[in-house]
């Protein structure tokens, strides 16, 4: 096999030196029109020469593409992996890769791109990944090249995601990232209850926060041995972010991972996310938890690690949660000795805004694909368009990137698909043994480095889910509604470049407060005076200039 791996050693006095050159000569069209750009047959070495929906692609002659690879510790990449001698055998692909070590990934993504040195595919990225380097000219505007990408125009269709796919254009009409799609929303995180104290106990699950907080006090006075009813994790970037993020909507905001850009459509115009009433609601509700003992006030600081000990070893009784950590909990309790102990990931609560889903929890877009703008110059380039087509946006493909190849690692009945005995990914397939071999590790299959969003279809999606998982997405997207996530507003690239530095500032002061307020190191009574703060660091012209560009506001 030809695949080919690079080293990346990237000193400090390089980064600094990140956003200050790039390529140039972005190929983008200027009236932002899609799928105008023609390839030339210079560009078209191993290209099929009819390639449309649902066609496999194989290359006409061998191509080899470059790659850059998010390397993750728990499948580190091997070069005899069933996957890439597929690619090669069977569809005429091989990789000159990027090797990036996954805990130097966004850094050094950036640093390649900026300086113009990225591999053409650049998988696991999102759209505001790259947002800030799109002006130099080191990506290719892919909006250009949408008629060799039959796949991706027929699910963005198919699926109704045009809208969604508006929002990620630049004020040319350009966007610069293939992002995963999802036939419907994949709703994961939410927290994880001891279910067998909540039983105990005689209590349903909650259906709204509020009654999720009387069920914590009722906890805490039947099981007086806790330390506290509930922590929490995930607070690398701010507080409790997961679970802020699961809450959001129902409160009316944003929050959490899904902050994002720092602005909440209201119905009529953009408000500034930390500013809105219903962020304070939500801030509110968990600062009287902790306030009243109910929330561990160190959940809003501690590592994972020191979370997950604190339910395993039975001093909480609910953790932050999603379809994969329950089972690590399950395990630490096991293995700690609490075998009596059960655990339930609940749907997420309703609140004073209703039952939603926040539009980032609901969205419909996952981590994609970015391309270097020179590719666009490779004698393989419409190759590789064919490629990405058919490998994270064809049905075909979508599942060999998932479940690898029928007879080897997966059998197929009807529409059921099972691993291969001795074959397992996270505890799916109960036949595999007792030291089973692993779909990602050892077959480098299930690698969101090939495999957006995991599935794309609902059937793929859910295909590989337990009943368990499959049931609360489900329940999820049947019970919730999704917010408004508000018109595209496509920035120019003066625009972002003048606002980039406010939105880091406006963010920093959110976050540092939103942790205060809730741990009560601030006194909500100063609420007013956190929003002139934000005011002070330019947030009524962050917003201002975030409307204009969405034509909306005063």
């Amino acid at each position: 096999m030809r695949t080919r791996h690079t080293a990346l050693a990237i000193s400090g006095t390089a980064i600094l030196a990140l956003g200050l050159s790039a390529c140039s000569g972005s190929t983008g069209d200027p009236d932002g029109s899609d799928g105008d750009a023609t390839i030339g047959d210079d560009q078209s070495v191993g290209a099929m020469e009819d390639f449309g929906v649902g066609d496999t692609f194989e290359a006409t002659e061998p191509v080899t593409f470059g790659l850059m690879y998010r390397d993750h510790p728990n499948y580190p990449v091997q070069d005899d992996w069933s996957i890439l001698t597929h690619l090669d055998e069977d569809h005429g692909v091989t990789f000159d890769m990027q090797t990036i070590p996954l805990s130097d990934w966004e850094q050094k993504r950036a640093l390649l791109i900026s300086s113009g040195d990225a591999a053409d595919i650049i998988p696991s990225t999102y759209v505001a990944d790259v947002q800030a380097l799109t002006a130099g000219g080191a990506l290719l505007p892919v909006s250009d090249y949408l008629d060799y990408m039959p796949n991706f125009q027929d699910k963005i269709e198919k699926w109704g995601l045009e809208e969604d796919l508006d929002r990620t254009r630049n004020a040319d009409g350009d966007f610069f990232v293939l992002p995963g799609l999802l036939e419907q929303a994949k709703p994961d995180y939410t927290i994880a209850i001891r279910s067998d104290l909540w039983e105990e106990a005689g209590l349903e699950d909650p259906e709204t926060w509020e009654e999720f907080a009387e069920q914590l006090a009722i906890i805490q006075q039947e099981n007086p041995d806790l330390d506290y009813p509930y922590t929490e994790r995930w607070s690398i970037n701010g507080p409790m972010e997961a679970t802020l993020q699961a809450a959001a909507g129902n409160f009316g905001t944003e929050a959490g991972w899904g902050f994002g850009d720092g602005v909440t459509w209201n119905g009529s115009e953009f408000e500034y996310t930390g500013a809105q009433d219903g962020y304070k609601d939500l801030v509110t509700y968990f600062h009287g938890l902790v306030e009243d003992g109910l929330l561990d006030p160190a959940g809003l600081t501690q590592d994972d690690d020191a979370a997950r000990a604190k339910l395993t070893t039975g001093k909480v009784a609910a953790l932050g949660s999603n379809s994969q950590e329950i089972n690590v909990y399950r395990q630490g309790l096991e293995e700690t000795g609490n075998d009596e102990a059960e655990l339930r990931n609940i749907i997420v609560p309703g609140g004073p805004a209703g039952n939603m889903m926040d539009a980032t929890t609901g969205g419909r877009f996952e981590s994609g694909i970015a391309i270097s703008s020179a590719a666009a110059d490779k004698p393989y380039f419409e190759a590789l368009l064919q490629y990405i087509d058919w490998q994270y946006f064809g049905d075909e493909g979508l599942e060999f990137a998932k479940w690898g190849v029928e007879g080897e690692t997966f059998t197929r009945d009807g529409d059921a698909r099972t691993l291969e005995a001795g074959i397992d990914w996270n505890g799916v397939n109960p036949q595999a043994g007792d030291d089973p071999k692993q779909l990602n590790t050892d077959f480098g299959y299930y690698n969101g480095v090939w495999s957006l969003s995991h599935g794309s279809t609902t059937d793929l999606l859910l295909s590989m889910l337990t009943d368990e998982v499959a049931d609360f997405q489900n329940t999820m997207n049947a019970e919730k509604e999704i917010a408004d996530a508000g018109p595209a507003m496509p920035l120019s690239d003066l625009q972002r470049e003048e606002i980039s530095i406010t939105q880091t500032n406006l963010q920093d002061i959110a976050m540092t407060a939103t942790a205060q307020f809730i741990k009560g190191d601030r006194p909500l009574d100063e609420w007013d005076a956190y929003i002139e703060e934000l005011r002070a660091t330019g947030m009524d012209e962050f917003v201002a200039t975030v409307n204009e560009a969405a034509g909306t506001g005063s």
